[in-house]
């Protein structure tokens, strides 16, 4: 037999991974950098297992988007007044960049009417568009914009888009398809003034030039918004736009309109997205862009996850929200390089790719190339293009930004949501675009806070079936048990309302001494929840009750250890919630209550409980405690086995005496000595018994008022003299 050969990679890793293993607990950091680099590496994976079956339905899914993209980068660029070259660029380079680096099969990114539209508010207290420093102004700010994204992704904040209200974007996108419509009436109409970045000014100017209306131009512009809306709803699957844009060029190609002057965009570069000139040390420039910059950055991320979800939603896909942070840096970055301005994720063309059959990213990435074809071979057509046809595009865009059907359906749901949606709606036609965009953003933080800090707490009783809890308001709660769900984590912002509502009620029904906690919906839960828990427990204990908690989770169980409150609460109150109301029940309960003054059936425990009648003045009344005396079951005990041994007085049903009793005791069942119907002598002590004392409390209490003195209760009744393990009689049962 040979020498086994060894396995040289085997050797090797043993070798290595220790050295590994030790150089990671050294430097965690190290560990974390290399996981965050790993970021980059998205386009060598996604690579690797492409698969050549799904080349045709990307390669069409592509070209149906470019067919789209096509005019819309023309026209976004227009929006922010930006040449029209600045929107191609962006359209290839995003498209591409975008795709490989992202996370999202369907999500296509490139020239949004929302990120224009800022863009062109952000930039127009700093420079004049069409100026050289206005275009380099959108270049550093797309640079600026995608650096946000990255260190956003690098970093793993990729769940912060999660407490951003979807309702943020249906606001700002419903002002800013108002403001693109006040912005293009000056096209539509060709007027001659400068552009103002606020709807009141921009009205106002319309209103000062509307006596120069060029009437061909504002004819071919409402023939193309005509066009593309009648193609929509004869031929919705025919790229409106494009055939418009195209019928329009013709037509001024033809007849030579341009010399009764109409205005065109002229003729487009036929190249590659050439390098950028960037101001990228001027720090004056860099602090005018920031606010700008981070709003941009915040509404393009927000846009891009909350279509990537929606399209995941209905394909499957699990998203990696970090990674889709990185995708648009990079892709931001890059448009900011090579010529273009910020870009973001589009609703429309994001749709329009899922419907085409888009399998993989590489359809957004045959997008960007055959836009970069359309525009090398139709650049010299662009030149007859009409400014106000664009104008008739962007119209019927910003009609379409005003999701009627989504806004009332927000209006119907929560109050939170719909005054997010009006305050950002607002916020984006009356304040500067980017406080608009943060306006929205923090009040959905607001919202949030509130909402987690003031968590559900609701009161619960047993169904019909008695298996499930639910919130009944309209039924009678057991007047000993307190039974309520904490809907929501026992942190420092909710602690208050949860202690304060708690209290409340406890308040308003002293009678209710005992308190049960539902917490499978407590999830996380701090020191401040202990506190409040802590309190909570005191309040009940100061009044002779207790609290008791079930379905805690294990993280909370864990804190609550660490913390001392599962020992100063006791194992014994921490109860399973199939056999919590069992046990409360008959352990804990005062069935004095149960049988003598409670009318409410609360639980099955409940359903064949006997009632008895009392004299009124001993209903819903409990005797003064300084009244009366309490002997200890280890001084009973003794008691009983001296000279002169007390007489024992069981005033518990005769179901309860059957099931274990003093040996020496007498029953009388409360009922029947507070009727007179038994006469006792006061020749020697006499010890009232029951199961907890608050029954033989009152039978004391009666009693003494009549004999004297003489009169004690066995403190804690016979839950304590069993607890002692002292020796009771059974009898065999019987009905009574």
């Amino acid at each position: 037999m040979g020498v086994p050969r060894p396995n040289i990679p085997t050797c090797l890793a043993n070798r290595v991974t220790p050295f590994i293993v030790k150089s990671s607990a050294i430097s965690p950091m190290l560990a974390q950098i290399e996981s965050s680099l790993a970021y980059f590496l998205q386009p060598v994976r996604f690579l690797r297992g492409y698969e050549l079956k799904d080349l045709r339905p990307d390669a069409l899914a592509g070209l149906t988007v470019a067919i789209v993209l096509l005019p819309q980068a023309i026209a976004y660029a227009l929006i922010a007044e930006l040449p029209p070259q600045m929107g191609l660029y962006s359209a290839i380079v995003a498209a591409i960049v975008g795709a490989l680096w992202g996370s999202s099969n369907q999500l296509h990114t490139g020239p949004s009417n929302s990120a224009s539209l800022l863009v062109l508010a952000i930039l127009l207290p700093l420079a004049e568009p069409g100026t050289g420093a206005f275009i380099a102004a959108a270049g550093l700010m797309a640079v600026m914009v995608g650096v946000f994204r990255l260190v956003l992704g690098l970093a793993r904040l990729g769940m912060l888009v999660n407490f951003v209200s979807d309702s943020v974007i249906i606001g700002f996108t419903a002002g800013a398809g108002v403001l693109i419509t006040a912005n293009q009436l000056r096209n539509l109409l060709r007027l001659e003034f400068r552009s103002e970045p606020g709807l009141v000014q921009t009205l106002q100017q319309v209103g000062g030039h509307i006596s120069e209306t060029h009437w061909l131009t504002l004819a071919f512009g409402l023939g193309v918004v005509m066009l593309i809306v009648v193609l929509r709803l004869v031929k919705p699957d025919l790229p409106g736009p494009l055939i418009a844009m195209g019928t329009a060029a013709a037509l001024v190609g033809i007849l030579g309109l341009e010399q009764q002057g109409l205005r065109v965009i002229g003729e487009l570069p036929r190249s590659l997205p050439p390098l950028a000139e960037m101001h990228i040390f001027d720090a004056e420039l860099i602090g005018q862009l920031l606010a700008g910059s981070l709003a941009v950055g915040a509404i393009g991320l927000v846009e891009a996850m909350s279509i990537a979800r929606s399209v995941a939603s209905q394909t499957g896909q699990r998203l990696d929200s970090n990674q889709e942070f990185v995708g648009q840096g990079l892709a931001s970055i890059a448009c900011g390089l090579f010529s273009g301005y910020p870009i973001s994720g589009s609703f429309a063309r994001s749709g329009v790719n899922y419907r085409a059959g888009a399998v993989t990213p590489m359809a957004s990435v045959y997008s960007g190339v055959f836009v970069l074809l359309g525009m090398v071979l139709l650049a010299p057509l662009a030149a007859y293009i009409p400014r106000t046809a664009l104008a008739g595009v962007l119209l019927v865009t910003a009609f379409s930004m005003v999701d009627l059907a989504e806004i009332a359906r927000i209006w119907r749901s929560t109050q939170g949501d719909a005054m997010i949606m009006v305050m950002t709606f607002l916020a984006t036609i009356f304040l500067p675009l980017q406080y608009a965009v943060l306006t929205g953003i923090l009040l959905s933080f607001a919202v949030y806070i509130l909402r987690t800090s003031t968590p559900s707490v609701v009161s619960v009783l047993p169904g019909d079936n008695f298996r499930h809890f639910f919130h009944q308001p309209d039924k009678p709660e057991c007047p000993q048990l307190a039974i309520f769900d904490i809907r929501g984590d026992l942190y420092f912002g909710a602690v208050n309302h949860v202690e304060e509502t708690l209290h409340e009620h406890l308040s308003q029904n002293p009678g209710q001494w005992l308190l049960m906690l539902r917490m499978h919906n407590v999830n996380q839960c701090d020191i401040s929840g202990i506190h409040a828990l802590e309190s909570i427990l005191r309040a009940l204990r100061d009044r002779g009750g207790d609290l008791f908690l079930v379905r805690v989770r294990q993280p909370v169980l864990e804190l609550m250890k660490s913390s001392g409150f599962y020992q100063q609460c006791g194992l014994e109150n921490f109860l399973s919630e199939d056999e919590a109301i069992h046990y409360l029940f008959h352990r804990v309960i005062d069935p004095a209550i149960c049988i003598y003054e409670c009318e409410v059936r609360a639980f099955r425990e409940c359903q064949n409980l006997p009632k008895r009648i009392l004299p009124e003045e001993f209903l819903h009344t409990a005797p003064p405690a300084e009244k009366i005396k309490e002997i200890s079951p280890r001084q009973l005990w003794q008691a009983l086995h001296g000279e002169h041994p007390p007489r024992i007085i069981d005033v518990r049903e005769p179901r309860e005496f059957q099931r274990g009793h003093i040996a020496e005791a007498n029953l009388i069942p409360l009922p029947r000595l507070l009727s007179g119907g038994e006469e006792l002598s006061a020749d020697r002590a006499v010890v009232f018994v029951c199961r907890s004392g608050r029954r033989s409390k009152r039978a004391a209490f009666w009693f003494a008022s009549r004999a004297g003195d003489g009169v004690m209760v066995l403190e804690g009744g016979m839950l304590a003299w069993e607890a002692r393990g002292l020796l009771e009689a059974v009898e065999e049962f019987k009905d009574v």
